[in-house]
């Protein structure tokens, strides 16, 4: 096997190889894929489906509308209750939601293709520039949206339906969150993230404000005074770190910075990989950081866990996919420390773990990975500045069923907020339903109480 070139360089791969590696993880149904694959679902009474998405968007109607030939009116129904289906069809964990509960796993065990489906009747609609909604009467409120993520987006589309006027502030330089900086590469081809930001934004009366951190260039205080209602949807800005000797390093880099370079560069062939690569996580960013380090042409990618494959945040199909690609999941490892050579990272020593009486220890056993380049993917953290007094639990926004905050006319969702399962599709929910709760205040005329104690 002829052996890649040591350390961290770009332009591992051949233009050919990038293009493909790189192409469209699950491409579009076609007109007649899509028929067929409509053509399976029973159309449930009650449907269990429907209850397993976050969004609770009506899965059999709009199978039905495409099994009819009205992927039109399937794209209507989806976006009633997801105006960003289109993306959540790309990256929603289907086979945890939606079609781990379709009734056809029973006698086939195999699920009606519900995220495939759903991404052909929102591409169709979002294609042909379908727009189904108009702006209702002004009502002369101001909202301020902070976050332009999948809940910020949610949020001021359904706000700006309502007639109000909604100013979103977002510290990127692009909108989108996660969608455009956070989902691997081949999940989400050809600018689909702001080609769905832009059919969000259509319907007017929303102005996105770019460059503008909380805490920095705004802060809430200012924005309650200036607005009727403010919506936070901040996501996680924070990354956690490893506390071990050599974190320091060359080559120690954050799973979702180098996610986020990916996604916006313009030649995959620039950004520069390791040859030998190793990941620190189990969840979603582990994942996606692994296979998309082996795609650019690493020799040897790792993914180091310090629990077992049953305890992994990342979907089994995840996982599969991973090591599908030739990515390495090793479990029962903690990092001990990253180890140097020539001040470059040269390997990282790990330690092996176990549960005792319900705790994870080490066993002290360690043991040595060569690695070039390593990932810390263990989680996000909670940006505090600029949230004032607003009241926290476990390291997030405390809300209620509603999102409303501690703060009069402070409403949040998403990432950001406690208990959410940081999903897309759910952030998506709680968007669209605190604003409702906005919506239904400001028409009632009268100041929020005070939600969370």
């Amino acid at each position: 096997m002829e052996r890649l070139e040591t350390g961290i360089h770009s332009g591992r791969l051949s233009t050919a190889e990038y293009e493909t590696n790189f192409s469209d993880l699950h491409p579009r149904l076609d007109k007649h894929e899509a028929l067929v694959a409509a053509d399976r679902c029973y159309f449930c009474y009650d449907a269990p489906c429907m209850t397993a998405c976050p969004t609770s968007i009506d899965i059999p109607l709009f199978i039905r509308q495409i099994a009819t030939g009205n992927p039109i009116g399937s794209a209507k129904t989806i976006f009633d209750q997801n105006i960003l289906g289109g993306m959540c069809a790309r990256v929603c964990p289907t086979e945890e939601l939606c079609e781990q509960a379709c009734v056809r796993n029973t006698a086939e065990e195999k699920p009606v293709e519900i995220g495939r489906l759903q991404r052909y009747a929102t591409d169709t609609a979002i294609q042909a520039g379908k727009q189904f909604y108009e702006r209702a009467a002004s009502t002369g409120k101001k909202i301020a949206v902070v976050g332009a993520g999948p809940a910020g987006l949610a949020a001021a589309h359904r706000l700006a339906v309502k007639g109000h006027d909604v100013a979103i502030y977002d510290s990127k330089s692009k909108s989108g969150g996660l969608n455009e900086y956070g989902i691997a590469t081949y999940k989400a081809v050809d600018d689909f993230a702001q080609k769905e930001v832009d059919y969000v934004l259509s319907i007017g009366g929303i102005e996105v404000r770019h460059g503008q951190q909380l805490g920095r260039d705004i802060q809430l205080a200012d924005l309650q005074s200036k607005y009727d209602a403010v919506f936070l949807g901040i996501g996680l800005a924070g990354v956690n770190a490893l506390r071990v000797d050599g974190e320091n390093l060359p080559g120690v880099d954050d799973a979702v910075d180098f996610i986020a370079a990916l996604r916006q560069a313009t030649n995959k062939a620039d950004v520069a990989i390791g040859r030998r690569v190793v990941v620190i996580g189990g969840g979603m960013t582990a994942i996606d950081a692994a296979v998309q380090a082996k795609l650019l042409g690493a020799e040897e990618v790792t993914i180091c866990y310090r629990r077992g494959k049953e305890h992994m945040n990342a979907s089994e199909f995840e996982q599969d996919l991973a090591t599908s690609k030739g990515v390495i999941i090793r479990h029962w490892l903690a990092p001990k420390s990253i180890l140097s050579q020539d001040g470059k990272v040269a390997a990282i020593e790990v330690e092996y773990t176990k549960l005792a009486n319900g705790r994870l220890v080490t066993t002290g056993e360690t043991g040595v990975i060569a690695a070039d380049q390593i990932f810390k993917a263990i989680g996000q953290t909670l940006e505090t500045s600029g949230l004032g007094s607003l009241r926290m639990e476990s390291g997030r926004i405390a809300v209620d069923g509603e999102g409303r905050t501690s703060l009069d006319g402070v409403w949040a969702g998403g990432d950001c907020v406690f208990g959410g399962d940081d999903l897309t599709v759910s952030a998506v929910a709680q968007g669209r339903d605190a604003a409702e709760s906005i919506n239904r205040t400001l028409a009632a005329g009268a100041q929020p109480a005070v939600a969370v104690a």
